[in-house]
């Protein structure tokens, strides 16, 4: 009995059949290897059947979802099993279906009875599985085995060789035996780090070949798992004068019965390299459109074929290197640290190749409504944005939960050498802030600097049918991948470039006039003047500007020369790797137990300092409190950088209880400095209430050196004034300075009333609330503490 349809197995539990009842050992084995943990336990039935596996786990204590695919199955477990509590009999075809219904927190025992041998994509089902288990959790399978099987009904069976592939991805493996059943208790899923791998050396002169890649309906990839144990793809070498994509339509055929039209096979790309020293070229054959039952047409060669879910590729285990290589070029990034390969790709003019799983549109949804519901999103556009570009398809090596996470993570996509990330996805709520706040019509044209593809697809979609993105990064790689993903997945509106983003877009690419609205998605610490330059009269510039070390997403308005700041937003970003990129000033101090950083302005002279930090220490309380740590913290640390002379951040390198200064490890503080001298802010619990939320902390300075008391009352002045001009009980509701942008070398005569921030490229007015009218001027270390903390 090999059913392969879900109408078969209806009929088949609709006229009474079952399968081989659960055996005395069996029990007895569950018992000893997957006892329930104290407290009870959740398990998972996968292909219930009539239930007589999940009532045996509900007995033993277990809660248990027992799951199929079969209405039949199920009325038939209500029915025999009527008396069982704590199970809950669910509708799910574990391989295709959206995983919803499925317990959140995940179970402490997975069981698959008599399942495994009629699951067609068994890697996928099984990784996803292990992915449910809590910490401890066991996935039992319980399976007929080949030598214990007659001939004839061997299908159902598992051999020896798919037994060691079930086996290979877990920490700890368990072989049982239960009257001829093997059991097999597998725990700590450790998914095996994904290896590129060749076969024997070759003895012709060169290697020419076509590797076909093809995806189902849910966007997953088709591998096969070869006899001598390695996955590939479908395909093989050329015949006679036949081209490369007929050779990979062909090879698809006859390996796995799927039938493709020759219009459907674009070759995409070349890959060049070598195998044992012998010169090899292999076309990528990318497969929009098939047809076809999968099987497995040669047996002699392969196991069987399965669909991959994409996120899972860099944990698959051994991949045929030029299969290896072909999906990377497909989807880079997706297998990290594979071998060399020169790549050609050619302009294939082909339409994105549609596919998603029914969970990737529930979960966009819902992060759709997270951001909604965080205010984040006011227009029809943005929202229908946010619920239709499919994100996933932009960060393929994130699983599905990660790529839909409605809060605060961005999903990293490359990191340089030291590990810290150069790319990445950023938080949804955060790109539909900045979007909103371009303020785009129909048919706009819009520049973004920093690429990815998923952001400019949203920006596309915002602008409809006639606008049109231009996206530019300086990143090779990144460019290659997004010219990929729009490929797969855009709209046909996007046209992405390889350039240092801050000269702005290619001449030829700028729309007369300029561009309705620009939006850059990386940490700048100054403003190109290309992106104003560019910049239609009244349209929008959206980027996350630092300052002082802070960094914020403001939404600036053109008017002439001057940009306007409309819009700010706390946020965080990758750092800018072009010509404008600015490292950090740092200065040392108590041999590096701390750091002074000077992100905007000179280096102060720091001379004498160490000697100072080691005398005395003054305080000064500014009797402003807060009721929750750092909730008030960053309209605080803006106010303060851009109104302070000589303003700089404290770094802390050590523990607080092995220094002096009470700041957190690797955390910093605002500061300012003077001769030999130094103050900077921390906050101080002062009243520990009976719940979380009454807990009261004090804003502190703590000052050393001869000048210490006076740039602490200077410090403790500005936190004053913050308090009573820029604060407000709600932490969304700070005021926000009103800010200009002005080009570098405005005198100023004609600039307006406020504290400047200079830039390379541009001079910042900033006019807060409460701070006096007098004329701007650069911060310079002489300016006295009246000067820079008077109010109006």
């Amino acid at each position: 009995m090999t059913y392969t349809a879900r109408d078969q197995w209806e009929q088949h539990y609709s006229d009474g059949k079952g399968f081989r009842q659960l055996g005395e050992r069996e029990r007895e084995l569950l018992v000893e290897h997957a006892p329930v943990p104290d407290g009870g336990g959740r398990a998972l039935d996968v292909g219930c059947g009539t239930g007589e596996l999940a009532a045996y786990l509900a007995s033993l204590g277990y809660t248990v979802d027992a799951v199929d695919f079969t209405d039949s199955a199920r009325a038939r477990a209500r029915e025999e099993h009527a008396d069982a509590e704590g199970v809950r009999w669910l509708h799910l075809d574990i391989e295709h279906d959206d995983p919803a219904p499925l317990h959140e927190d995940g179970y402490d025992l997975i069981t698959l009875r008599l399942v495994y041998a009629f699951v067609q994509d068994r890697g996928r089902v099984v990784h996803g599985l292990g992915e449910r288990l809590r910490d401890g959790g066991a996935l039992v399978v319980i399976t007929p085995v080949v030598a214990n099987t007659p001939e004839e009904r061997r299908g159902i069976a598992l051999d020896e060789d798919e037994i060691a592939v079930l086996a290979a991805g877990w920490e700890t493996v368990e072989r049982l035996d239960a009257d001829g059943l093997a059991v097999l208790v597998l725990r700590g899923p450790c998914h095996a780090d994904t290896r590129a791998v060749e076969k024997r050396p070759t003895t012709g002169h060169a290697l020419t070949g076509a590797l076909a890649v093809v995806t189902d309906d849910a966007g997953r990839v088709l591998l096969g798992r070869a006899r001598h144990g390695m996955l590939e793809l479908p395909g093989g070498k050329t015949s006679d004068a036949e081209g490369f994509a007929a050779a990979a339509v062909r090879e698809l055929a006859e390996e796995t019965g799927l039938v493709v039209d020759p219009a459907n096979a674009h070759v995409v790309t070349m890959l060049v390299d070598d195998s044992h020293g012998i010169p090899r070229l292999t076309a990528v054959v990318r497969v929009t459109a098939w047809t076809g039952t999968l099987t497995n047409q040669e047996p002699e060669l392969f196991d069987r074929w399965e669909f991959f879910d994409l996120h899972a590729l860099a944990c698959a285990g051994d991949v045929f290197v030029p299969a290896a290589q072909v999906l990377n070029a497909v989807w880079p990034g997706v297998i990290p640290d594979l071998p060399p390969v020169v790549s050609y790709p050619l302009a294939a003019d082909r339409p994105p190749v549609p596919g998603e799983p029914a969970e990737a549109v529930r979960l966009r949804r819902a992060m759709a409504e997270t951001v909604m519901g965080g205010g984040w999103v006011s227009s029809e556009p943005v929202r229908s944005a946010l619920q239709t570009v499919p994100r996933h398809r932009f960060a393929p090596e994130a699983n599905l939960a990660s790529a839909y996470d409605g809060g605060d993570r961005a999903v990293i996509t490359r990191l340089d050498g030291s590990g810290a990330a150069i790319s990445s996805v950023s938080a949804a709520w955060l790109q539909a802030d900045m979007i909103e706040h371009l303020h785009l019509k129909p048919g706009a044209i819009v520049f973004e600097a920093g690429s990815g593809g998923y952001n400019a697809e949203l920006i596309a979609h915002v602008a409809g049918p006639d606008g049109r993105v231009v996206t530019v990064d300086i990143d090779p790689w990144v460019v290659r991948r997004t010219r990929a993903f729009l490929t797969e997945a855009g709209s046909g509106r996007v046209t992405a470039i390889e350039a240092d983003a801050a000269l702005g877009a290619p001449a030829h690419l700028v729309p007369r006039g300029g561009f309705d609205g620009s939006m850059i998605t990386y940490n700048c610490w100054d403003i190109s003047p290309a992106w104003r330059e560019q910049l239609a009269e009244g349209g929008r510039l959206a980027l996350p500007l630092e300052m002082g070390g802070y960094t914020r997403a403001i939404t600036f308005e053109r008017h002439g020369e001057v940009l306007h700041a409309r819009h700010f937003t706390c946020c965080g970003f990758v750092r800018d790797q072009g010509q404008q990129a600015r490292p950090v000033p740092v200065v040392p101090l108590l041999d590096g137990g701390l750091a002074l950083r000077f992100d905007d302005g000179t280096t102060a002279d720091t001379e004498g300092l160490g000697e100072a930090l080691r005398g005395r220490r003054h305080e000064v309380a500014t009797g402003v409190t807060m009721r929750a740590a750092n909730s008030y913290f960053g309209s605080l640390q803006l106010y303060a950088a851009t109104t302070l002379p000589a303003f700089c951040r404290l770094v802390s390198h050590q523990d607080p209880d092995e220094g002096m200064t009470a700041i957190a490890k690797d955390r910093d503080a605002p500061a300012i400095v003077g001769d030999a001298s130094l103050a900077y802010l921390i906050h101080i619990q002062t009243k520990d209430g009976d719940r979380p939320e009454n807990n009261e902390w004090e804003w502190v300075v703590h000052a050393f050196g001869e000048q210490g008391p006076e740039l602490a009352e200077q410090l403790a002045a500005t936190v004053r004034g913050w308090d009573r001009h820029i604060r407000a009980e709600d932490n969304d509701k700070h005021a926000d300075p009103v800010l200009t942008v002005h080009p570098a070398g405005t005198p100023d005569h004609l600039l307006p009333a406020g504290d400047v921030l200079d830039k390379a490229s541009s001079r910042l007015v900033f006019r807060w609330p409460g701070r006096d009218g007098r004329l701007p001027a650069p911060a310079r270390h002489t300016d006295t503490v009246a000067a820079t903390a008077g109010d109006a």
